[in-house]
Parts: structure tokens; sequence; C-alpha cells
């Protein structure tokens, strides 16, 4: 009830403020549903677009809830960029406040990239959202960005395609160099247990095997029958390690970590990019360090 009258009065609030006089920007406004969505519009928008985000590196975009700032800030934005597939739940609560003045674009439902299903928990058999982590959907994404940014900004649109290319150049380099890294672990090692089931579409990318004790971060966590299952598919595998991710309290893991004697490795980052003072500052610099930690936890071969 109390969160109710707290979000009425944030869009009285915003009815209010958005009688004061408008004045003119030149500047498209667009906001990204997470980190890594900004940085991806980032890449492509450069100084033509002011690039704002909901979700703040570092939080959860399954579990969060829209704040004040956040409302104000849409209440002066051209276009929304979010995954969709049910990755940002709260999502409805920003069509219901956009009408026709917002344009929000669903970039995963419109990138032209094979999706993957859940592969357990309460949403199992439904499409995958976290397609951004492999690079080839993430460069899918830029396409999506790209046409939409090019839709509103016509006269801006050769810079625009021109940003995407580059940002699909750089993709390769770090797709190629994320596999360089990740080949020295054997294949046999190559089994990747996280809480969050998020790493398909990086595991398909890289030869791994992607298990994870509930299927999205917004559905029950850690229950006591999922907990049983993973207990009897890791006494089963016997992986060399267990992973958690920096969104998700470790405790599930560390759980199983202490019950099967097997060592806790992490931070990975999935759903958020680090602080800029943090080792995922970056889309780049978050799938590296998402390898290193791999390599070093599942026995990568070491430099001679």
């Amino acid at each position: 009830m109390l969160k109710r009258v707290i979000w009425m009065s944030t869009l009285l609030c915003v009815a209010v403020l958005s009688t004061a006089p408008a004045y003119a920007n030149p500047t498209l406004r667009v906001i990204a549903s997470f980190s890594v969505m900004q940085d991806l519009v980032k890449r492509v928008a450069g100084d033509a677009v002011s690039v704002n985000v909901i979700v703040p590196a570092e939080e959860d975009v399954h579990r969060w809830e829209l704040t004040p700032p956040n409302v104000l800030a849409l209440e002066e934005t051209d276009i929304v960029f979010y995954n969709g597939l049910g990755l940002e739940p709260w999502m409805h609560h920003v069509e219901a406040m956009s009408g026709d003045r917002l344009t929000l674009v669903e970039v995963a439902a419109q990138a032209d990239f094979a999706p993957m299903t859940v592969s357990t928990g309460l949403h199992k058999g439904e499409p995958d959202p976290h397609m951004w982590m492999d690079p080839q959907g993430a460069a899918a994404y830029i396409d999506v960005i790209a046409e939409v940014l090019a839709e509103h900004l016509p006269e801006q649109a050769d810079a625009f395609y021109a940003r995407a290319e580059e940002a699909q150049k750089a993709l390769a380099i770090i797709d190629q160099a994320v596999k360089e890294r990740l080949d020295g672990i054997p294949q046999t090692n190559r089994t990747l247990v996280t809480s969050e089931a998020g790493f398909g579409y990086f595991a398909r990318a890289y030869a791994f095997q992607a298990l994870g004790i509930w299927g999205v971060n917004h559905e029950t966590q850690g229950s006591a029958l999922a907990m049983a299952k993973m207990s009897e598919r890791l006494a089963e595998k016997r992986p060399l390690a267990l992973f958690y991710e920096s969104t998700t309290p470790p405790i599930h893991m560390d759980a199983l970590s202490r019950e099967t004697s097997l060592p806790l490795a992490g931070p990975l980052y999935v759903d958020a990019l680090s602080n800029a003072d943090g080792p995922a500052a970056n889309y780049s610099a978050m799938l590296r360090h998402n390898a290193e930690v791999l390599h070093t936890a599942l026995g990568g071969a070491t430099a001679e």
C-alpha cells in the first residue's frame, strides 16, 4: 500500500512539474534501461544524443523499482532503449506513462539474432533475454540502435551508421580475444555454474555448459527444491569451481560451495556493468573480466 502511495505521489509531482515552460534543446534525449544497454547506445550515439540510464551500474536490472529521479528523467526523454523479453519487469510502469510522446524500443525483440530459451526455473522455455552475453548478439543490438537513431535524427544518419560499423568491428575483436583466452581451458572443465541461468548465450558462443540454480533473477531465488536439484547435479559433475554474479548476493552459491567443497570464484558480470573504477566499466571490459575469472578458476593454460 505504501509503495502505491509513493508511486502515485511521484506521478502527481511529475504532472505538476511538466506544466513548467519548456526550453528548446536540440539534443535528442535517450534513456537506456540498464548499464550494458547504455554503453552500447553510447557507442553509436555520439555528441548529438544525450544518453541517460534507468538502472545504474552495479544494480540488478531484474529487480529494479522506478525512482522519482527515473520518472522525472523519463518526462524529459524522447527514446527509451530497453532489452525486453521480460528482462525489465518494471517496464509496464514506463509504458503506462509514455503515451504517444515516448518512443519505446524493445531492442532484443527487434534484433536479428537467434534467441535461446531459459533453461530452468519458473520461466523455463521462454525466450532468454540475455542476448548481449554473446558479442554477436550485442552487434545485432547495435544495428537496431543505429536504425532508430537515424530515423529520429536523419541528418546524423551517416555518422550513426559509421559509429555502428566501428562498434561492430570492436565487438568482433573482443569476441576473438575472449575466445583465445578461453581456448586454454580444457573441454572437460567447461562447466559454468551460476545462481541465475544468465550465461546461455555466452556458453553457446564459447563452448561451455551453463547451469543455473534459477532461471532469471526476478523469480523466486534459491528455493529448497532448486538448491537440492543443483546439489545433486554438482555431485555428479564435480566442476572445478562455482561462480557468483555481481548483482546477486552470493549466499546461495556460497552455501553450495561449502556443501560440495567446491571453490567459489567471481564476481562475473551479466546484468550490469561495474562502476567506472571497477573491472567491468564497459561492455568490452566486462567480457574480458569474465573470461579472465573463468580462465583462472577453470584451469586455463598459463603462458610458458
